[in-house]
């Protein structure tokens, strides 16, 4: 059986990673000057490749809309902050980082967070999150993921990207370690057992 390979993954594979990284890192900068002065949801394509200096079709050779870079350098910040957690960073710990990267780019995530366009930084982080814990989960002890256990996590997942969302959208106006506290102590008691030790 023969997969089909689209012409931008192919171009892609053929170019080198430094190249495809700094169109990429072009195009993040170029939205977050645009969103300095309007909302995510205002902001075209055509004012993100005008201000690189680029045409539509390379932009589209990487992403499939504006939402799409959006979750792809909100996945750089997570591998340096959440996605850590029990790798080199406690629970805790990750959070803090996650929403210390956020504090940093304040202008750009209270504009991502306050869109609830299709394929948003909500829905995106959502599905992050809830993979992860479920993937740490299954990892430590399958059985343990039982179905009120996927109910309490997914519960909790909603909640938490809620309170993410209303924290960048009012100017974030805890630190980074009020955020993560409230979110720890908001855990139901049986997950926050089986997340502890992350």
């Amino acid at each position: 059986m023969t997969l089909h390979t689209s012409k931008s993954e192919k171009i892609e594979r053929l170019e080198k990673p430094e190249k495809s990284n700094k169109i990429k890192r072009k195009f993040i900068e170029a939205l977050k000057i645009l969103m300095e002065s309007a909302p995510l949801d205002r902001i075209t394509v055509t004012e993100i490749v005008n201000a690189c200096e680029v045409t539509r079709p390379t932009f589209y050779r990487y992403f499939k809309d504006k939402y799409d870079l959006v979750n792809w350098y909100f996945d750089i910040l997570a591998q340096k902050s959440f996605r850590q957690m029990g790798v080199s960073l406690s629970l805790r710990e990750g959070l803090v980082k996650k929403f210390q990267l956020m504090m940093e780019e304040r202008v750009f995530f209270s504009s991502a967070f306050s869109s609830l366009a299709q394929n948003c930084l909500i829905d995106y982080d959502y599905e992050c999150i809830y993979q992860f814990y479920r993937e740490a989960i299954c990892k430590k002890d399958k059985a343990q993921l039982t179905p009120q256990i996927d109910f309490l996590l997914r519960m909790y997942c909603h909640g938490s990207i809620f309170m993410t969302a209303e924290w960048t959208k009012n100017n974030m106006p805890l630190s980074p370690e009020e955020i993560t506290d409230r979110l720890l102590d908001a855990l139901p008691p049986k997950l926050y057992d089986i997340l502890k030790d992350l």
